[in-house]
């Protein structure tokens, strides 16, 4: 029998009264929810701005959410950064940030600017099964903090 998966998306706190939209599929057999942008931004040529969702999201400990570009992300000549967002299960409620979920937008344009626009679909995530080895060795760290948290000197 199947397990039952825990997953959910919520608006943080400081947006709660922005009238952000849940993430969503967008058709029947869509695999991803698509994340639109909380606030309107610009993002000049050559720039990379942290694009906010106003959402955060709740998954088990044993799932990876993944944000990917959305195909028509090329007409406006932007790019995820990152190349995938990963955002993983601890990331949800933490101190620094409620688990806001950002995306990463990098403008590829030499000459013009690019303008997002709050509710404007800009991202696509997708929960994901994730495995560990046998000898893992990861810490027993328990996050605290938000976005990049992992890179901080303990």
């Amino acid at each position: 029998m199947a397990q039952k998966v825990q997953f959910y998306f919520q608006i943080i706190s400081k947006f709660k009264n922005e009238k952000i939209n849940l993430p969503r599929r967008q058709t029947f057999l869509s695999a991803g929810y698509d994340l639109e942008s909380a606030i309107d931004v610009q993002i000049l040529p050559r720039q990379t701005v942290l694009v906010p969702t106003g959402i955060k999201a709740f998954f088990d400990y044993d799932k990876v959410l993944c944000v990917y570009a959305r195909s028509s992300l090329i007409k406006k000549n932007l790019m995820l950064s990152n190349g995938v967002g990963i955002i993983d299960s601890d990331y949800y409620n933490n101190t620094q940030n409620e688990g806001h979920i950002f995306v990463a937008l990098y403008n590829l344009s030499d000459k013009n600017a690019v303008l997002i626009q709050k509710n404007e679909r800009i991202a696509q995530c997708i929960l994901q099964n994730f495995y560990l080895t046998k000898n893992d060795l990861a810490s027993k760290r328990i996050r605290d903090n938000g976005f990049g948290s992992t890179n901080e000197k303990k």
